[in-house]
C-alpha cells in the first residue's frame, strides 16, 4: 500500500465510487460478499487498492496545503516539481493561530517585529505525491490557496 487505507467514514462517502471500481473488475455485490467471507485478505487488498487511487487522485489535484499550530503557520503551494512555503511565525505568549483571536491578532500585527515571516521553495526529493501525503498525515490539510495567494502578493509588492 502507497498512502493508508481510507477511514470506514470515507468508504461510506465514496461507495458509489467504490462499487464502480469494483465494477470495473468484475465484482459484483454477492462476488464481493463472498470475497469478504472467504478470502479476506484479497478483500482486504482490493481496500488498499481503492484507497491508494482515491489518495492518488486527491493528490494530483492538490495545489496548497496549510497546516496551523498555535504559533506557527504553515502555507504551501504545491507546484509539479517543487514546494513553495510562506511561514509565518509568533514567540508572544498567549497568540494562538488556532484561535480567532490569534487570527486577528496576526492581521493587526502581520508586519510588526512580533510576527516573523519566511518564504521558501524546495524540490522535491522523490515522488510529489508521496510528499505532500507526508505533509497531510503530519497535520496539514487541503486548500483553495486564498491565504497563500494573499500573502504571496503582499509579501512581493513588498
Amino acid at each position: 500500500m502507497k498512502y493508508k487505507r481510507l477511514t470506514k467514514e470515507q468508504f461510506e462517502a465514496l461507495h458509489v465510487e467504490f462499487a464502480n471500481f469494483l465494477a470495473s473488475q468484475s465484482i459484483d455485490k454477492k462476488e464481493w460478499d463472498a470475497l469478504k467471507a472467504q478470502k479476506p485478505e484479497v478483500a482486504e487488498q482490493e481496500l488498499d487498492v481503492f484507497s491508494d487511487l482515491i489518495w492518488e487522485g486527491v493528490l494530483d489535484k492538490a495545489s496548497y496545503l496549510e497546516h496551523f499550530s498555535p504559533q506557527h503557520i504553515f502555507l504551501f503551494h504545491c507546484q509539479e516539481t517543487s514546494m513553495h512555503s510562506i511561514i509565518i511565525k509568533t514567540n508572544v505568549p498567549g497568540v494562538d493561530f488556532l484561535q480567532k483571536e490569534g487570527l486577528t491578532w496576526l492581521s493587526q500585527h502581520l508586519f510588526t517585529p512580533e510576527v516573523d515571516i519566511h518564504t521558501g521553495m524546495k524540490k522535491y526529493d522523490g515522488e510529489r505525491n508521496l510528499a505532500l501525503f507526508e505533509l497531510i498525515t503530519q497535520g496539514a490539510i487541503l486548500s483553495e490557496g486564498q491565504l497563500y495567494d494573499q500573502l504571496y502578493e503582499i509579501l512581493n509588492q513588498s
